[in-house]
């Protein structure tokens, strides 16, 4: 099988995990960073070329594509999807679950539990909005953020106003959240892949810190999920159509509530915690994925 894996670099430790993974099963593969892609609308020609040369065709694309391109690496997947190539995640999911407010609307729709949340641009309605998703303290984000930066706590609304005002000032849209006491500074990543979930870790948060994430100094800890949120984990990646997902749940005393989906999780924390070989899952996914998507084309 010939498989393309979408990276702006192929040292990141993600991207060559799933090199190694892929060429220990026997199969090609090739990492292209996304924006050496051309989409073309011309007589006689493919809709997508690498620096004016068609692109060739490939078995199952991988994205990995980074907050700061999501815009445009959602156009790369959107014309490789148009081309035939069968690609985990699809364009449509990507910029659902980089979308904080609209992707915890559609899980919520389809009745998986999720903190309370507001999305708001005018400061006119702050304080309704505060009081909706339970008072201070309360967690602040913003739309672009990732692995915890742009992720704020005001405890008290004096500072949510001022820090509110400061962030509407800059452009930013605002998105109030619940803060959940009962996870006590730590969430669970789960990763899914095909269905399943293959590796499950809890984050935990260093002293003085809120926020879990293992790149802001968080530890982590493998875990065995409850049948409970391992639905859950499944219901939200299956909410947003992702093939391969890291879910983030909070634990709020046994309820799960799941506060983001990352389309495109890192391997290196989640493989070093549970010394689960995540690469090689998702790739043997990809096989079967591309087989149905052959099977299917053939039909």
């Amino acid at each position: 099988m010939r498989l393309l894996v979408l990276s702006r670099n192929a040292s990141l430790y993600s991207t060559a995990r799933l090199i190694r993974a892929a060429r220990a099963r026997g199969h090609e593969v090739d990492v292209l960073d996304p924006v050496r892609l051309q989409f073309a609308a011309l007589p006689k020609s493919p809709g997508v070329l690498v620096l004016g040369k068609p692109l060739v065709h490939y078995d199952a694309v991988l994205p990995r594509i980074g907050a700061s391109l999501t815009a445009f690496g959602a156009t790369a997947v959107a014309a490789l999807e148009e081309a035939g190539h069968a690609v985990l995640n699809g364009s449509a999911s990507i910029l659902l679950a980089r979308d904080k407010v609209r992707s915890l609307q559609r899980m919520a729709k389809d009745r998986v539990g999720v903190p309370r949340t507001i999305a708001l641009r005018s400061l006119g309605g702050l304080k309704d909005a505060l009081a909706l998703v339970g008072g201070c303290p309360v967690v602040v984000k913003l739309q672009n953020g990732t692995q915890g930066v742009g992720t704020m706590l005001a405890d008290s609304e004096k500072s949510l106003v001022s820090l509110c005002e400061t962030l509407s000032a800059l452009g930013q849209q605002v998105i109030l959240q619940e803060f959940v006491k009962a996870a006590r500074g730590s969430d669970i990543r789960a990763f899914v892949v095909g269905g399943r979930v293959v590796a499950a870790m809890r984050r935990t948060a260093p002293p003085g810190e809120f926020r879990s994430n293992i790149h802001r100094g968080g530890s982590g800890e493998s875990v065995k999920l409850s049948r409970r949120f391992t639905a859950t984990a499944l219901r939200a990646a299956r909410a947003l159509d992702l093939e391969v997902a890291g879910v983030d749940i909070l634990d709020a005393d046994g309820t799960p509530l799941v506060i983001e989906v990352n389309c495109s999780p890192g391997l290196e924390g989640i493989e070093q915690v549970t010394q689960v070989d995540i690469a090689s899952a998702v790739i043997v996914h990809a096989e079967a994925y591309a087989s149905k998507r052959r099977r299917r084309t053939k039909g």
